[in-house]
């Protein structure tokens, strides 16, 4: 029985999450990561030890112990990392972070999320409309809960765990859901899966380790050959045609959305989107079917999307005046993105909407490209910086100029981000819509300031 566990990678959203978990169950905790994030400072506000430099000395002394310790890694940990080898070449027993929550999915009801795009949005929401039901839930999410300013959710009366599922290295297949929703199966990570069909089939699998007696929710008409079990029920959902759950008379005014949500067996009337952006709709939809099918009431079901405050980095408007709107959003997919800007547009349809997108990984830019060029173009105004590496080195011939040189008007400029915010005081808008899953968010406070200075 281990009773302390070393993180690498400790600073993602993940990994961070399952730090949280074990420093709650009262285990001795302690990690590296590359840099000091929001997310590191928290954590070390919570007691966990971390440093920000890669070496042996470095580690804690009770982390040594390989008969006590397990060491939990990202992906994302590099195979030179002078830690890692250390563990291994010692013997010590290391995890992945998705084994380590195939182990939690094992011991309670696991409510599992997975797709290219929206799974976040869909098991934050999950969480809070079961945690503000009479049903209460445990939750290792993806993103930080505005409501519970925090990625890990714990229950001592439920034993319902909401999980997102990542599909990134095939980490969603250590999973044992009970329920499971697929919101999106758009080509992703082709870096990891080299061809659609094999991402296809990634999924595929992950819809056969749902467990008999429960069911998998997936959005209507995506491409998926579920490959369920005996006793598992499939149902569909939309937020733009009938399924099985779906969404009606969806109304946008004032600022606010509301919409019918549509079961199987009745119609609840008038919910209203906390969070009031069309994209929302359709992962409310998702969400309040997997609460629906784990005994939330209507009225619950109301409440708690009325009072649903979303999630750091998650269509999050940081700033708002008469004359300025200043909204950030973490979409990296060409999907994603779309949606997104779909969806300013659709809420501010009579103001003028400048975007500024940072690319997200070489490998995603080479992939991608031209997907990003059309979301791109419904902008009014586009800044476009350049690639965050995050785990990837520099590929030959890959740069932001691809997205650039088939944006299809001409209101589009490529700059450095240390002159970000200087470039956008040459620019008139209404609002402003960050984009990108890199270090674009730590750049909104200083553009806030400066554009609202008198």
């Amino acid at each position: 029985m281990y009773t302390h566990y070393y993180f690498l990678g400790i600073g993602g959203i993940g990994m961070s999450a399952i730090a949280r978990y074990f420093k709650a169950k009262g285990y001795a905790v302690a990690g590296y990561d590359r840099t000091c994030s929001k997310l590191c400072e928290e954590l070390m506000q919570e007691g966990i030890e971390i440093h920000f430099t890669d070496a042996v000395e470095m580690i804690p002394q009770p982390f040594l112990n390989k008969q006590t310790t397990l060491v939990v890694m990202t992906p994302a940990i590099p195979k030179d990392s002078i830690e890692l080898n250390y563990f291994l070449n010692e013997g010590f027993t290391i995890q992945k972070r998705a084994q380590v929550l195939g182990q939690v999915t094992r011991i309670e009801r696991a409510l599992c999320v997975a797709g290219t795009h929206g799974k976040t949005s869909t098991s934050t929401m999950t969480a809070h409309l079961l945690k503000e039901s009479h049903v209460d839930c445990n939750a290792f999410l993806g993103g930080i809960s505005k409501n519970y300013t925090t990625n890990l959710l714990l229950s001592d009366k439920s034993d319902l765990v909401v999980i997102e599922a990542d599909e990134y290295d095939r980490s969603f297949h250590h999973l044992h859901p009970y329920m499971a929703v697929i919101t999106a199966t758009d080509a992703d990570h082709l870096d990891i899966y080299g061809t659609h069909e094999a991402y296809l089939e990634s999924f595929a699998h992950f819809t056969s380790l749902i467990q008999p007696g429960g069911c998998l929710i997936a959005k209507k008409g995506i491409q998926l050959n579920p490959r369920l079990q005996e006793q598992v029920t499939l149902y569909s959902y939309s937020s733009t045609e009938v399924a099985d759950f779906y969404a009606d008379n969806i109304v946008i005014a004032n600022g606010e959305l509301w919409f019918d949500f549509i079961t199987p067996t009745e119609r609840i009337e008038k919910v209203q989107l906390g969070v009031p952006v069309l994209v929302n709709v359709e992962n409310a939809v998702a969400a309040m079917a997997l609460a629906y099918l784990n005994g939330v009431t209507p009225d619950e079901l109301r409440k708690g999307m009325q009072s649903f405050a979303g999630i750091r980095r998650r269509f999050d408007i940081h700033f708002k005046s008469d004359h300025l709107v200043v909204i950030d959003d973490y979409a990296h997919h060409p999907a994603e993105l779309k949606a997104s800007i779909e969806s300013v547009k659709r809420l501010y349809h009579d103001k003028n909407v400048l975007g500024v997108f940072q690319p997200h990984l070489y490998s995603r830019t080479n992939d991608f490209y031209d997907d990003f060029a059309q979301a791109l173009s419904l902008l009014d105004d586009v800044v476009l910086l350049e690639i965050y590496p995050a785990r990837e080195l520099p590929m030959q011939g890959v740069t932001s100029e691809l997205i650039l040189n088939n944006i299809t008007h001409n209101n589009k400029i490529l700059v450095d981000k240390n002159n970000l915010v200087n470039e956008l005081k040459n620019h008139e808008f209404d609002v402003l819509l960050t984009v990108g899953a890199g270090d674009i968010d730590t750049y909104i406070p200083e553009i806030i300031n400066a554009l609202t200075k008198d």
